[in-house]
């Protein structure tokens, strides 16, 4: 299967990445490879994940995020990566965008 992360999904890889960093050098680049290797698990564990706002979900093991996916035929599109710690109503509001 092949991976497609879309733009809104990297743009919130990348906000989540400078927060982390701003709390502790090189907190950010970890997080990045956590996530690259949660979303690289995808390729084998696609689908069996349960849907929230219409939306197959994915959580990272090592930070509190959710991956946001969908399969079509061979391949899946990240469409967010959102922080769970935020009002569910704000998510919700982020997926219908």
């Amino acid at each position: 299967m092949k991976v497609r992360i879309l733009p809104e999904a990297e743009a919130d890889l990348a906000r989540a990445a400078d927060f982390y960093d701003a709390q502790a050098g090189g907190l950010g680049d970890y997080f990045i490879e956590c996530l690259s290797g949660d979303i690289e698990a995808l390729k084998v564990h696609a689908g069996v994940h349960e849907r929230q706002h219409g939306l197959l979900r994915a959580l990272s093991k090592r930070f509190p995020f959710a991956i946001f996916y969908e399969v079509t035929g061979s391949v899946i599109d990240v469409f967010a990566i959102l922080d769970c710690r935020q009002d569910p109503d704000a998510i919700e509001s982020r997926l219908r965008n």
